[in-house]
């Protein structure tokens, strides 16, 4: 047997389980918020920094939430070629970008600025609108597109 025969198979699937129609549909930050704060662990959220996406069709209807990242108590290390992989694996048209800050604070670091700068970059030569980047703690969320930081 020789090399050229040690290939291994990629499979690439994505399993929705509801309908477009049943779906929430994305109208606002604050919806964005309300559907971050339900699925987030309240508990870890004081503790650990963490970044999830946001999967969105092009009707802004949402396909599903993706744990990215786990970090300390004040820096998650965030990796583009996932954030990317994943939005594509699903066909996401749109993503929103979240974190905590488990200090409670809403005010966004610059590399919290500067992540959101180079996922829009990257999101250009995908063709994957980034939507609104959400800082959420359980005093309330910063919503960069609403800033005008977007």
């Amino acid at each position: 047997m020789n090399n050229l025969s040690k290939v291994s198979e990629i499979e690439v699937f994505f399993r929705p389980k509801y309908k477009a129609s049943e779906r929430p549909k994305m109208t606002s930050s604050k919806d964005a918020y309300l559907i971050l704060i339900d699925v987030w662990k309240e508990g870890l959220m004081q503790f650990t920094e963490e970044f999830k996406v946001i999967l969105l069709n092009s009707a802004n209807r949402v396909l599903g939430i993706v744990d990215i990242a786990k970090g300390g108590k004040d820096y998650v290390p965030v990796d583009m070629k996932l954030i990317f992989s994943i939005a594509l694996k699903a066909s996401a048209s749109k993503i929103i970008l979240a974190h905590n800050h488990p200090s409670g604070s809403l005010v966004p670091s610059s590399a919290d600025k500067q992540l959101t700068q180079k996922s829009i970059e990257a999101s250009k030569v995908l063709d994957i609108e980034i939507c609104d980047h959400i800082i959420v703690s359980n005093e309330g969320y910063f919503s960069f597109r609403d800033d005008g930081l977007m």
